[in-house]
């Protein structure tokens, strides 16, 4: 591999001030960070990513990711090189509906995930390689690498660390991490936050580590060292932040961006001399040109798929479950069990996975499971790690046309939150099991309570809430998911036996709430899911009342049925049922130093005390 050191300084130094240039523009950004990552995107991509933007959805092409949002503009300024932004995408930057916005965004082409808050990349690159070690498995023509860019913060994160300890465990030898080491910070030193010998602490997990310099030759020695690896790679490179301007290895030039007069002044320590720093010189055209368009438009050319490849990426998984027949007495969480493990075995593009949750949960994956020496396994053992199981499952969801279905107790959400909020942001289709424990939480007094977990499941962007009381709804959210859904979506199951009701309809499932019963000349109605609905039942019939499954609560209101006279019951909190229905009844306050007895009576939900809470309505409205 031949190196030209002029032309590489070049390259490099023109990404630099083209990403500098569009955050003077936007009088934002992290100008430290585009000077210090601008070797490492150019080596990667201009020696190493297998990328032809050509055909940028290439199945077997490498997948970057940005880990370190900071450096947004400098992968900006490479796909504006390369042709698939313009010069006036790079002069939009951060400007509404532009292709550049201030944070990536996988729409525009060239990006593959969305940017995350700090840490989260990496998660998302270790489900990108885990999604590759199944695929190319069975398919060799698709193997590849993963590369993630990430800075000092990313990897204090504890998603990050979650995720590399998966990662490496897993020996995924194709994952590499480029670390932009420069120390630096927004508050302080890296040295004064952390003191732990990473190159130990990471060879200990079970890293292949190398340091090196910020140099192009030592940083492509190091990446061709990585890509021989068993296993997975974490390249330091130290870097200085702001190399080359007064402000240089100080938290001064961590954000913020730099002035005319600045950055006049840095250019006389670079090689980018042109007025115009939006402009690009036609040797780095040409270099470009070659090195990444060329070379990699020829490595296309050349690939093969083979036509088992191209059905599986092309498929498009429809479900029926009329004849998926049920054991009798079997709670949600069982049948819900029964459902991925009768479409697991026939469907490779499916991937289960749960956090050490079987026991609480009831889904147990019958599928083999993905290891060191199993790659075709696809029921994924993450342990105890929540926060990176979702994000991991949000890179394996970018991947290709694999479906992850992961699971876990209700009162897990919140270590879950921000990657389901991303998978919402991007409309992953991605399948989350959560079991709600609250009986068991009463009985117990547990910590673990879920009584605010609805409303918050219901708050996250994109993200579809299904609470199904039975096999028939439950078989609905299923086939909603697989057939008509765009996006996150969540079941909510539940480990209690529920008795079959013959009104429940998987059909009017599908399309929202509807009428489990409906009175022709009582204007009453009750409005339930999940196991509230039994209760709710008995109370509609004896009161010859309407009864409303809100599982989907989609197209509630399109039912007018008279919110002045409805009734909401929910184990969670009541907020936000207040604009459906004027009476609601919920669970306001969990105090877990109540004794046993206290919180039964204080969160009975049996028949008898939710039938005198509406009787007592009724009455007053009568009198």
């Amino acid at each position: 591999m031949k190196f030209r050191k002029h032309i590489d300084e070049l390259c490099a130094d023109t990404l630099k001030m083209n990403a500098l240039a569009q955050i003077a523009n936007a009088k934002k950004g992290y100008a430290g960070i585009l000077i210090s990552s601008a070797k490492i995107i150019h080596t990667l991509f201009s020696y190493h990513l297998k990328f032809d933007p050509q055909n940028p959805k290439w199945v077997a092409r490498d997948r970057f990711i940005l880990s370190s949002y900071q450096a947004t503009p400098l992968v900006y300024a490479m796909l504006r090189i390369i042709n698939l932004l313009s010069k006036e995408d790079l002069e939009s930057f951060a400007k509404p509906e532009a292709k550049t916005p201030f944070f990536c965004n996988f729409n525009t082409t060239g990006i593959e995930a969305s940017t995350t808050l700090p840490g989260q990349g990496i998660a998302i690159s270790v489900g990108l390689a885990i999604a590759e070690s199944i695929l190319s498995s069975k398919f060799p023509e698709a193997e590849h690498y993963t590369y993630v860019l990430c800075n000092d913060g990313d990897l204090q994160e504890g998603v990050a660390q979650e995720a590399l300890s998966f990662a490496a465990t897993n020996k995924l030898n194709k994952l590499i991490v480029l670390h932009d080491s420069n120390g630096v910070q927004a508050d302080s030193y890296t040295k004064s936050v952390l003191q732990e010998n990473t190159k130990a602490k990471y060879r200990a997990m079970g890293f292949n580590f190398i340091a090196c310099s910020n140099n192009v030759k030592k940083i492509n020695k190091a990446i061709k060292k990585a890509k021989h690896s068993k296993k997975p790679t974490i390249i330091s490179v130290h870097t200085t932040l702001g190399e080359g301007t007064k402000k240089a290895n100080s938290n001064l030039i961590f954000q913020g961006y730099l002035s005319a007069d600045e950055l006049i002044d840095f250019k006389d320590n670079i090689y980018f001399k042109k007025a115009d720093n939006f402009s690009v010189d036609e040797d780095v055209k040409k270099f470009y040109s070659q090195k990444i368009c060329e070379t990699n438009a020829a490595k296309f050319a050349k690939w093969s798929p083979t036509n088992k490849l191209l059905n599986f990426l092309n498929s498009d998984l429809k479900i029926n479950l009329n004849d998926l027949k049920f054991l009798q007495n079997q709670s949600t969480a069982q049948n819900a069990s029964l459902v991925i493990n009768s479409l697991a075995e026939q469907n490779l593009n499916l991937i289960v996975g749960s956090a050490d949750s079987n026991a609480e949960t009831l889904i147990k994956n019958e599928i083999s499971s993905y290891a060191p020496n199993n790659r075709e396994g696809r029921n994924i053992l993450f342990g105890r790690r929540e926060n990176a199981m979702a994000a991991i499952a949000n890179g394996i969801a970018l991947h290709s046309n694999f479906r992850p279905i992961i699971s876990s107790s209700l009162s897990s959400f919140d270590l879950m939150k921000s990657p389901i909020k991303a998978a919402g942001m991007m409309k992953l289709k991605i399948l989350y099991l959560f079991n709600d424990e609250i009986n068991e939480e009463i009985k117990n007094a547990s910590v673990f309570t879920t009584f605010d977990q609805l409303n918050n499941l219901r708050m996250t962007s994109n993200l579809q809430l299904f609470k199904p009381y039975d096999e028939n709804e439950l078989k609905g959210a299923f086939e909603y998911y697989f057939n008509d859904s765009s996006q996150p979506i969540a079941i909510i199951t539940n480990v209690k036996e529920m008795p079959h009701l013959a009104e429940t309809d998987k059909a009017k499932f599908k399309e929202g709430a509807y009428y489990i019963l409906k009175s022709k000349s009582n204007p009453w109605t009750l409005i339930g899911s999940g196991q509230e609905l039994h209760n709710l039942y008995n109370i509609a019939k004896k009161n010859k009342i309407s009864l409303i499954s809100s599982a989907n609560i989609q197209n509630l209101e399109k039912l007018n049925y008279l919110s002045s006279k409805a009734i909401s019951f929910e184990s969670s909190m009541s907020i936000g049922w207040s604009k459906l229905a004027k009476f609601n009844f919920g669970i306001e306050d969990f105090d877990n130093s109540h004794s046993e007895n206290q919180m039964s009576q204080t969160f009975e939900l049996n028949e008898k005390t939710i039938t005198k809470k509406i009787e007592k309505i009724l009455k007053a409205k009568k009198s």
